[in-house]
């Protein structure tokens, strides 16, 4: 056999680039091939036990094409189901027609229902009273107009009345309105206009005239009845001394943009008989305020915009529980942007965190502070970075509540700003002079970030955008972020979670089931992901197991009481009581725009017998609120129980 030349140093070369050429063409050839073999990899990874007891595991919810909706607020009320409701669903269409939905959903079996929703609660406040009853109030009277859909100058007009002697006055949708300049404004509305009171001062009767606000359209298309200044206007027909008695003034007409105005009704949702059950309406028109709970059980309804579209100027009001009715609060005068964090701290003040969802002046009230509602003082908390992007960050009570620590994540500059921080921070509140610090940064800029507490003392953290509703920035098509992580108070560090698999941004809502999981939903992005069309309300639920599921068998709460007291104690059953090691009472969620004031977990003080565990609920009514909360107990893997339903009063 005659032997073959050794190659050079040459030929190996060009025969290992030969290699190398075939096989990138066989790559690009068959990338899809590639593509399918690295996803089908991935859902192997994904899936083995071991990875789920590490990062948990993702699941898709199948609902039923009935029941999709575009999810706006959700609430775990305590029969277990959530409450689900859309309202109009950010759908113009959708309000013009007075379709309003609102959708049951049972996750112990998954079934779903849908509710008669009787006006729009898209962009309502709520928070759950101490009956259990889900209180909803505000939502949308009408839609905004953008500046390109006005071809009629419009304006708010002030109709005064200066007679107290010959009572109110009623005036149709379509009243003429006569300017100095000629031109015609017609009232969008009925309204009735009180008549004057006479007020006496000493000697001296003073008549103060009766007015009320309404929408006025230029009769005229375009330009030529715009009025930019205030003026005074006629009505069309008066003589006499109605005509002097009677005439309305504006600040001005225009064609400028007209904002989401508010609406003033208000319902408690009673998840006995699933219906809405209308109370007393609001005193003002709110559009995107926040409703929170007080330690007496009554409700402070704070900021949003009025029937007109604007902020109210710190004018707040009180939900008299007992009563069903709503109170102005004069002497809670407090200016906040709307949907702003507010947090009831155990000595029964209301701490601001700074997150908020937009709407408001640039600096007028933002500022993180403490408010003392007794006296209506408010300290501001120094300390916190990235100052001017607290718009959609969120925020959440640190478990357990007693710590009193308070962690704000993330959030975007003013309006419709790409710019987002990674920042978090932490306020200590039992602190004597109480500061914000920093805390680990998230992996990401984000705004729109999901923070769900966990029985076992976590935060779980998920999705946002870097991006205003997760529109384009830089040189990405789409800034959805899918990622998700746990918090670890103890230790102040993240880990890392199972990824989702679908993006969430602007209207999207997360929170804890009875089971221990986290079910995720909605999002309103701007735009597809092409980042050049309109986006697409998502639609699909997802839902998270954290890796407390996958670590084998869970202690069982198998009996107890159902009703426990502040200060008071309670025995429950457990099975093998020698594991357990922690008891948690955890307050349902009710979430919308990053905004959740309820949701905190109370730390019990326990004791263990030889049938189950005696828990103490601490005293504080400003740590724990009346109303129905979750109990868990968590075993000594850290493996929490499924809750067990108590009301506590």
């Amino acid at each position: 056999m005659i032997p073959r030349p050794k190659p050079t140093l040459a030929r190996r070369l060009l025969s290992s680039l030969a290699a190398l050429l075939i096989a990138a063409g066989v790559i690009v050839v068959n990338r899809p091939m590639v593509a399918f073999a690295a996803d089908r990899y991935h859902e192997f990874s994904i899936n083995r036990d071991s990875y789920k007891k590490t990062y948990g595991h993702w699941s898709m919810l199948p609902v039923p094409a009935g029941f999709k909706v575009n999810a706006i607020h959700a609430a775990l009320l305590n029969t277990g189901k959530v409450l689900i409701i859309a309202g109009s669903g950010n759908n113009r269409d959708n309000f013009e027609a007075g379709t309003f939905q609102t959708v049951l959903w049972d996750p112990s079996d998954d079934e779903f229902s849908l509710v008669p929703t009787p006006t729009d609660l898209f962009c309502a406040g709520h928070t759950f009273l101490p009956t259990g009853n889900l209180l909803v109030a505000g939502g949308t009277k009408s839609y905004e107009k953008l500046e390109a859909d006005i071809t009629h100058p419009a304006g708010v007009m002030k109709i005064k009345n200066e007679s107290p002697d010959h009572g109110s006055r009623t005036f149709g949708k379509g009243t003429r309105f006569l300017g100095k300049n000629g031109k015609v404004y017609l009232t969008r509305a009925d309204v009735t206009v009180p008549a004057a009171s006479k007020m006496t001062h000493g000697a001296k009767t003073m008549v103060h005239a009766g007015e009320v606000e309404v929408w006025v359209d230029a009769e005229e298309e375009g330009d030529g009845a715009i009025v930019s200044s205030p003026a005074q206007y006629s009505v069309a027909g008066l003589t006499g001394d109605d005509a002097n008695n009677l005439y309305g003034v504006a600040e001005k007409i225009t064609r400028e943009k007209q904002e989401y105005g508010g609406d003033k009704t208000s319902y408690e949702f009673d998840p006995t008989t699933e219906r809405y059950i209308r109370t007393a309406d609001m005193v003002d028109h709110r559009w995107y305020p926040t409703l929170a709970p007080l330690p007496g059980g009554d409700i402070l309804a704070v900021s949003g915009l009025d029937e007109f579209g604007r902020m109210l100027p710190g004018v707040n009001e009180t939900y008299r529980t007992a009563e069903k009715r709503w109170v102005p609060a004069p002497s809670l005068h407090r200016v906040f942007p709307t949907y702003p964090a507010l947090f009831l701290t155990k000595d029964e003040k209301l701490f601001f965190s700074g997150s908020n969802a937009g709407y408001g002046s640039d600096t007028e009230g933002r500022a993180p502070g403490l408010w003392d509602l007794h006296k209506n003082d408010f300290r501001e908390i120094p300390g916190l970075t990235d100052v001017t992007m607290t718009e959609t960050s969120s925020s959440v009570l640190l478990p357990p509540a007693q710590d009193q620590k308070v962690m704000i994540l993330g959030g975007g500059a003013v309006g419709d700003s790409p710019v987002s921080t990674a920042r978090t921070a932490i306020a200590d509140l039992d602190e004597e002079n109480p500061a914000y610090r920093p805390g680990p940064n998230l992996p990401h800029p984000t705004r729109y970030l999901s923070t769900v507490v966990l029985p076992n003392d976590t935060v779980f953290t998920s999705h946002g955008s870097s991006g205003y509703r997760g529109g384009p920035y830089q040189d990405k098509k789409r800034s959805d972020l899918l990622t998700a992580q746990i918090y670890h108070p103890d230790t102040n560090t993240f880990t890392t979670a199972a990824a989702p698999t679908v993006g969430r941004n602007y209207h999207s809502e997360a929170l804890l089931l009875p089971d221990g999981r986290v079910v995720t939903m909605g999002s309103d992005p701007i735009y597809d992901e092409t980042g050049k069309n309109p986006g697409t309300f998502e639609q699909r639920i997802e839902i998270y197991s954290p890796p407390y599921l996958f670590q084998g068998d869970r202690p069982t709460i198998t009996d107890g009481p159902t009703l426990l007291k502040n200060g008071g104690t309670g025995t429950f059953t457990v099975a093998d009581p020698t594991t357990v090691r922690a008891a948690r009472l955890v307050r349902p969620s009710a979430v919308t725009h990053a905004t959740d004031v309820d949701q905190r977990s109370v730390a019990l003080d326990m004791t263990t017998g030889p049938h189950g565990v005696t828990v103490t609920v601490p005293k504080e009514r400003g740590l724990v609120p009346a109303g129905w909360y979750m109990l868990f107990v968590t075993d000594d893997r850290g493996v929490p129980s499924e809750a067990r339903w108590v009301k506590v009063t």
